[in-house]
This record gives structure tokens, C-alpha cells and sequence, in this order.
């Protein structure tokens, strides 16, 4: 049972956090640039659950990402890791046994019901309504079920916010609101059909999506793994963090930073990658040499375009969670087309980059893959995959959620400054 291990781990994580900010004091410190460049590289807020690191990737819990796919519990006869194993993983710190993600799953689908308002509220919603305005108005109207905010009006003591916080029953909920959407949009308004007991989050969320090569389901068991978190300050995981420091319950504050991940920088890359290589494809015609590939990359950048898919501002190496990707297209669809473009720039491009000199990482991101995937099962729905990297994002963003409540975290307050301000005060800091 989650809440008996975290009953366990709250009080002593408490008393850490307590001695560490008794015993220190100011770590590092901000530039101007900093301020006027997105925060970027300023250390601002305090996030357990994963940790970018420029040479391992993303770590979950200081677990790699080939760590997870070794350690974490798998579904009977799949290869990938079950993301309901990775969600234990991410609140507790430990990773689960089989009867742990047994329980887990379980619990999600008894608690994955849609309440009816919800359920008609998405069927009357126009087909030109974009998934991403469709899911996250979904979210929001999902507060109607909010059991902390009928707790916090009742008075409940701030010892228990952590386990009122509503983050199990919104992930319980969240694939069967995707999968509404989905079936709205593009099967002609068809049944998600019912949860199953017996199968993971994963499996219940391809049966409702209307997907049932058990190959796909060991793909959304990979993607909804790899794509769970990526640190605390990029845009929607800091707009969870900011909305939720109001004491806003995580429909609200999640919704808020579906808001975030909807837009065209944070959560369109793979759409673009995949319009990017549609394109190519068209241009180039069938299976073209490098050397032509070659000329066809230095033109577009000498065009003042970029490669789509390639650099990141931190990793400085292929990102593990392309390379993952890259292993299950050599294991199940090698001779797919799309896959072996996609492949061949893979041996071109970072040395193309290198060589023009401008990019600090010229290795691919998990970007540069993931839409390649879901096309070649038939998902070809570009508009659909921000709604399936939230779904996937909710897992690390509603654990973070449990444990800011647990520690108390406060209302998220910094000090903003005119330019005319800041001129001020780097002039008086200057003269001292």
C-alpha cells in the first residue's frame, strides 16, 4: 500500500529537509543575464522526483533510464518497464516489487471512472477543438471530484495534505479522458469501452484508445516511462509546481500546465520532427546516399532553418531516451522506411553540426524518434501527441505534487524588478 510506505518515508524526509536548511546558507548565485534569459541556470525550486544530468540523461530518482528498463516490473510477455512501477518509483524513492505495481494498478482502475458531466462535456465539444484545449478543459472540470478541496474547507489538518492531494485518482482518470478524446476525434465517437481490473494502466489505456497489437501497448509502456519527467522548471511541471503552491488541487494546477505543454515550444517538438521528415522524404524521394543526405542538411541550415530533433541545452551525448527508442525500432520494425531515414541522419547530422560549429549538443533528443514510432502503428494523429506526452508528464508532476504538500512547501513567491531596479542595484552592489 503506497500510503503505509509513504507514512513511513514522510516524517523522515521532514526531519532532513529540516537540518539540511538549518546548517546552510546561500548557494550560488544570479546574473542579469539569468533574469532576462528565462531563469535559465538559476537553481529556484526544490524537485526529487528526476534529475537532468548532462552525461546519464534524465534520471528518475537517480535511476538512468536503462536502469529503469532493467529494474522496474514489466507486464507478463513485454520487454518495456510498466510506468505504474515507475510512478512508485518516482513517490518513494524505491523501487517496487511486482505485487507493489500489482496494487498500484488495481487501485488506478477502481478509481479511473469519469464522472458523467465530464463524459458530456467531451462529447459536446466541437471536432475543431484542438485535443490539447479538449484535455485540459477535461482536467479542470474533473474538480468536481476534488476530495482535498472538500478537505481543506472542512479544515484538515496540514499534516494530511499530502495524502488529499487527489494525484492517484486524476492518474486513474487521465487515460480515459485522453482516450474519450481520441475516439471523439478520429474513430467517429466509438466506446473506450471498460477498465479492466486485471490489466496495467498501460494495457487499459491502448484497449480504450481502440490499439490492440501487444506490440504498441509494450511501446506506450516505454513512451508513457520515458517521457514521465524531466526535472521541475521547464514550462508545465513549473506551472503544476507554481498553481499547486496555492493550495490548488492538482485538476487545477495540472490543467494549468497542460496549458503550458500545449504550446508549439514545449510540447509540438515531436509534430515538427515528424512534419520536418515527412517533408524530407517527399523531396528526396526513396532511399537516397549519405552523401546526398549529406548536402540536403548543410542546405538547411545554410537556409537559415534548423534540424529539428537535434541539440539540447544540457545533455551532452545522444539522449538515452532517443537511444531507447532507437533499440525498440531495430527490435520491431528495422526495415520500416521512416525508421531508416531517420536512422541515416542519425549518422549524419551530429558530424554536419560539429562541423558548422554552432551547436554545443549536436546529438538527437528523444524527439527526433518518438513520432516515427507512433506512426508506423498506425497512430498517425499528429495533432494527438502532446495529449499523450501529458498524460505520461502527469506521472511525474502529481508525485511531486504529494511530496510538495508533505513538506509543506509554500506559496511560490519571487521578487520581480523593473529593468530601471535592476540597473540600480547592480550600480549600488557594484560601488560596495
Amino acid at each position: 500500500n503506497l500510503r503505509d510506505v509513504l507514512s513511513n518515508l514522510v516524517p523522515k524526509e521532514q526531519s532532513r529537509i529540516k537540518n539540511f536548511k538549518t546548517q546552510y546558507g546561500n548557494i550560488g548565485s544570479i546574473s542579469v543575464d539569468m533574469i532576462y534569459g528565462g531563469i535559465r541556470g538559476m537553481k529556484g525550486q526544490v524537485y526529487e522526483t528526476s534529475v537532468l544530468d548532462a552525461d546519464e540523461g534524465i534520471c528518475f530518482r537517480g535511476y538512468s533510464i536503462p536502469e529503469c528498463q532493467q529494474l522496474l516490473p514489466k507486464a507478463p510477455g513485454l520487454a518495456e518497464p510498466l510506468p505504474d512501477g515507475l510512478f512508485w518509483l518516482l513517490v518513494t524513492g524505491q523501487v517496487p516489487t511486482e505485487e507493489q505495481v500489482n496494487w498500484l494498478s488495481k487501485e488506478w482502475a477502481k478509481r479511473a471512472a469519469l464522472p458523467s458531466h465530464v463524459v458530456t462535456m467531451l462529447d459536446n465539444f466541437p471536432t475543431n477543438l484542438h485535443p490539447m484545449s479538449q484535455f485540459s478543459a477535461a482536467i479542470t472540470a474533473l474538480n468536481s471530484e476534488s476530495s482535498f478541496a472538500q478537505a481543506y474547507s472542512e479544515g484538515v489538518n496540514k499534516a494530511k495534505y499530502w495524502w488529499e492531494v487527489n494525484s492517484m485518482d486524476l492518474i486513474a482518470m487521465l487515460p480515459c479522458v485522453a482516450a474519450k478524446i481520441y475516439r471523439n476525434l478520429y474513430r467517429e465517437g466509438s466506446s473506450i469501452g471498460a477498465i479492466d481490473s486485471s490489466l496495467d494502466w498501460s494495457h487499459n489505456f491502448t484497449n480504450m484508445l481502440g490499439y490492440r497489437d501487444a506490440t504498441f501497448t509494450e511501446l506506450m509502456c516505454l513512451y508513457l516511462t520515458i517521457h514521465s519527467d524531466h526535472e521541475g522548471v521547464n514550462v508545465s511541471a513549473h506551472t503544476s509546481h507554481l498553481v499547486g503552491s496555492a493550495l490548488s488541487d492538482p485538476y487545477l494546477s495540472f490543467s494549468a500546465a497542460m496549458n503550458g505543454l500545449a504550446g508549439p515550444l514545449h510540447g509540438l517538438a515531436n509534430q515538427e520532427v515528424l512534419v520536418w521528415l515527412t517533408a524530407l522524404q517527399k523531396e528526396m524521394g526513396g532511399e537516397v546516399s549519405d552523401e546526398a543526405m549529406r548536402d540536403y542538411i548543410w542546405n538547411t541550415l545554410k537556409s537559415g532553418r534548423v534540424v529539428p530533433g537535434y541539440g539540447h541545452a544540457v545533455l551532452r551525448k545522444t539522449d538515452p531516451r532517443y537511444t531507447c527508442q532507437q533499440e525498440f525500432a531495430f527490435k520491431h520494425l528495422p526495415d520500416d522506411p521512416m525508421f531508416k531515414l531517420v536512422h541515416q541522419l542519425y549518422k549524419i547530422v551530429p558530424n554536419v553540426l560539429l562541423e558548422q560549429g554552432k551547436a554545443k549538443n549536436p546529438w538527437p533528443n528523444m524527439d527526433a524518434h518518438s513520432g516515427v514510432l507512433l506512426q508506423y502503428y498506425g497512430m498517425t494523429e499528429m495533432n494527438y501527441y502532446t495529449v499523450l506526452f501529458g498524460v505520461s508528464r502527469a506521472l511525474g508532476m502529481l508525485a511531486h505534487l504529494i511530496w510538495s504538500r508533505a513538506l509543506g512547501f509554500p506559496l511560490e513567491c519571487p521578487k520581480s524588478m523593473s529593468t530601471n531596479g535592476l540597473i540600480t542595484l547592480v550600480g549600488a552592489n557594484n560601488s560596495s
